[in-house]
Formats: structure tokens, sequence, C-alpha cells
């Protein structure tokens, strides 16, 4: 394989052949991170084989192929998409894969249009910006499966460096372009060992545990996961729930747990337990529309605060977005509430954390027949913001993983996904505060920069498409 000179201009002279072989590694080492606890730092082949695609002899040997690997990654991981969609899935791969194809192309334009440290510089940049619109900031939007997640395992990667999972995704980007600048054996030796570096780094940081700062104040929770459950059998497994845990001070039910807002009996059963409730509901604003919304019913039976979903799932039924954000002040501290889905999207936990958020809780509801996988993927989310952000998050779902974990990434209580009803219990210790990390700021400011430059190079493209159309209409045009 040829590798670039860095003491010469840029040259794209990677042939098919070379192009597959590098594709293949970069889909195998990105299942092996996900798959694999102990290959996470595999996720950095992944990167670097991407990244490498910017040397493909045309634009389209590079788009492509970035489009071909994007399908035999995201197709494999997001199969579930079929269970809920059924053949729409296909398209919904594409759109996944096409970013990854963008990317591919768009390394290729800086490489060629600026010298080698600028390019290696600017494209993890790219990489960033990308990663963020095709996860936060469009109507397709999906978070899953970004290469900050394959880190899970080792939390303290978050917590330690305070990157976040997008930071990641830019580090590991920025090694991955410095080594692309090596001659071949360099860069092996180079490569060789960062992977060995980081292997040793992310087992060291696996083996950490909760961050030893001073606690605020706990509470003693418990979880149902209940699945579709009526209002009488509800009542009786909160009865069960206080009976085996009394010291349970609350109670946090799933997401869409009525559909209504929480009836009578439920504020009743507060009322008389002196127990603090959190349970999802709908509130409607009309006859057919309604907020995808968290209540929480106080121990006098009173409802006291209510957060709609600030994000609802596309192409579902999930009600109006939230028309703001807010905290409940509970009576042990700050607590923001996310619905299900909001949990996945930065831009919705960075704001409750601005806020002063000591804490997560989440309704969540995961449906049995989406497997699973979905249900694997779907709990990396909730460990990785705790470690992101600082803060413990309980989460509970109908049928999916309920969790309960600290503020360092580490799930204390946790159970296997089931239509069966199930109870998760302990203790919520409340973090001083949170702390936003530093992709807060350099995702957004990343995907403004990659959007400024995807126009240039399409006002380029037009540019050299109309002076061709010149020069064939001057050379037809007649004398």
């Amino acid at each position: 394989m040829n590798w670039p000179n860095p003491h010469q201009p840029f040259t794209a002279n990677l042939s098919l052949r070379e192009v597959a072989i590098i594709g293949a590694l970069a889909v195998v080492a990105f299942h092996l991170a996900y798959e694999v606890r102990s290959c996470a730092f595999v996720i950095w082949i992944f990167l670097f084989g991407v990244a490498q695609l910017a040397r493909a002899r045309s634009p389209r040997l590079a788009f492509y192929p970035g489009l071909v690997i994007g399908l035999a990654i995201y197709a494999p991981q997001a199969g579930f998409f079929w269970n809920i969609f059924g053949a729409a899935a296909i398209a919904l791969w594409l759109v996944l894969a096409f970013w990854l194809g963008i990317f591919a192309l768009t390394a290729r334009l800086v490489w060629q249009r600026w010298n080698p440290m600028a390019a290696s510089l600017l494209v993890p940049v790219v990489w960033a910006g990308i990663e963020y619109f095709r996860s936060e900031l469009y109507y397709l939007r999906f978070t899953w499966l970004n290469a900050g997640y394959a880190f899970v395992e080792f939390p303290r990667i978050f917590s330690s460096t305070r990157l976040g999972v997008y930071g990641v995704g830019f580090v590991l980007m920025l090694t991955a372009c410095a080594l692309w600048r090596a001659r071949a054996r360099t860069a092996l030796r180079l490569s060789y060992g960062f992977l060995a570096a980081l292997a040793l780094a992310t087992n060291f940081f696996g083996r950490a545990t909760t961050p030893a700062w001073e606690r605020v104040s706990a509470i003693q929770v418990a979880g149902l996961s209940l699945g579709d459950s009526s209002e009488s059998e509800l009542l009786k497994e909160l009865d069960r729930t206080i009976q085996i845990h009394p010291d349970t001070e609350l109670i946090l039910l799933n997401e869409y747990a009525f559909v209504t807002p929480p009836p009578e009996a439920i504020k009743h059963w507060c009322r008389a337990h002196k127990r603090h409730l959190v349970a999802g509901g709908k509130d409607f604003i009309s006859e057919n529309v309604f907020f995808n919304t968290a209540f929480v019913i106080d121990d006098h039976g009173e409802i006291v605060f209510r957060q709609a979903k600030s994000v609802p799932v596309q192409f579902f039924d999930d009600g109006l977005p939230a028309r703001q954000q807010q905290l409940w002040n509970s009576p042990w501290g700050k607590i923001g509430i996310c619905i299900c889905y909001d949990l996945s999207y930065r831009r919705v936990t960075d704001r409750l954390i601005r806020l002063g958020a000591q804490a997560l809780l989440v309704p969540t509801n995961d449906e049995l027949h989406w497997g699973r996988h979905e249900h694997e993927l779907h709990a990396r989310v909730a460990r990785t913001r705790a470690a992101e952000f600082g803060v413990p998050i309980f989460r509970v779902g109908s049928c999916g993983i309920p969790q309960l974990v600290d503020a360092g990434g580490q799930v204390q209580a946790a159970a296997v996904f089931s239509s069966e009803p199930r109870i998760i219990t302990g203790e919520l210790r409340l973090a001083p505060s949170g702390i936003c990390p530093l992709d807060t700021w350099l995702a957004p400011a990343a995907s403004a920069l990659t959007a400024l430059l995807l126009i240039w190079f399409c006002g380029e493209a037009i540019r050299a498409w109309r002076l061709r159309r010149a020069v064939q209409f001057s050379k037809v045009a007649p004398v």
C-alpha cells in the first residue's frame, strides 16, 4: 500500500482494491469495539480507516465506499429498525450511511486544498461537525453508534477528560490524521504504540469507581417496570414495593405509565403512604393533541411538577415537543427529568446541567419486540451521560433495561429487559452539581464550520461546472 509522504503534496492514489481492504478493516474494528468489552480501543482503527478514504483516486471512490462502510456498520447494529419500521428501515440505514460518505468526500476535498498540517487539524473538526449534526440537529437525527459510545465500559475516559462523546471522537480522529501524514513504517509503529497505550488507559480507567466528592444528599429510590399493567395491578405492585423496601422515598414509573395525567387513585396512594412518585402520562391540550409528560406527585398527593418530552420520536404519535425545560426543586435537591429519547440528545441534557441539575430521572418506553440489541444499545446512553456530566441517573422503562447509575457512570442496580414486572431499588446519591463537557461548545462550533466548508465546496463545484459549460459552448458556437 502506498502511504503518503509528509514532505510531498497530497496525492490521491488508493486503488479500489486498497480502499476495499481499508473499508473491511474499518467495519471489523467498529463491530469489535461495540461487541467486545476489551476491544473498545479498536474504534480508533475504524476512524483511521475512514480517514484514509480521503486518499482514494477519485471523489466517487471516497464517497461510495464511505456509504458502503456505513451500511456495513449501521444495518447490523441498528437491525432493530426493521422490527420497528419494516422495509422503511433500509432508507434509514442509508441515511445514516450517507453521512459517513459525506465525511469521506469532504475529507478528501480538505486534504486537496490545504497543506498537510492544516488538513490534519481540519479533518477532525469535520468529523465532529458531521457527527454532531447527524446526531442532534436535523429531523432524522440519531445519536446512537457514535464513536464515543464504544467506551461505555470505561466511563473514566469521560469523567477524567471531560471530553464528552463528540470530544472523544474528535481527539481519536485527530490522532488518526496525525499518523495519516507519516511514512508507512513510522505510521505503523506509532499506531501500534498508540493502540497499546490506549488499551492500557481504557483498562485503567475502567477499574475506576465513583468520583470521591462529597455528596449533597441521597434518595432511597425504587423503579417499577410494569409493561402494560392496569391501574389495579399498578397499585398492588406499589404496595408490594414498599412492603419489601419500606425505606423507599421516591418511586419512578415508565414513560406512558398512564394515557392521561395520573389518576386520583394514584394520588391517593401517594398521600396515604407518604411517598413521592414520578410517572409518564399524556397532558392533553385539546382532544387529540398532547404533551408526552412526566408528572411528579408529592407525598401529599399533589402534582407539583411536570416536564414534557423535548424530542418526540420521529414517525411516532409521541406528542408535541416541550415548550421549555425546567428542574424539579425536590426535597433532596435539583433534579432534571429526561423522557426516554431525550437522554440521547446532548442539547437536551446540556441544558438541564446548565440549569443546575444534580441528578436525572428518565422514564422510558422500550418495546419488547424491538429486541435485545436495541435495549443494550439504549442502555449505553445513561452510563455515558452520567460519566460525561458527573451526575447520577435513574432510568426505568416499560420493557427496557432499568438502571440506577452513579455519578461515575457505574451501574448500581439494573435488571434484564422483559415484559414481566420488575423492581430495582437503591440509593440515588445527588452530586453537588454537574459539569458540561468540553464538546458542549466544541461540537456545535465544529458543525457550523463544517457547514461553511460544505457551502464553499458546493460553490466551487458550481463555478467549475459553469466554467466547463462556458468552454463547451464557446467550442460549438458559430463563428
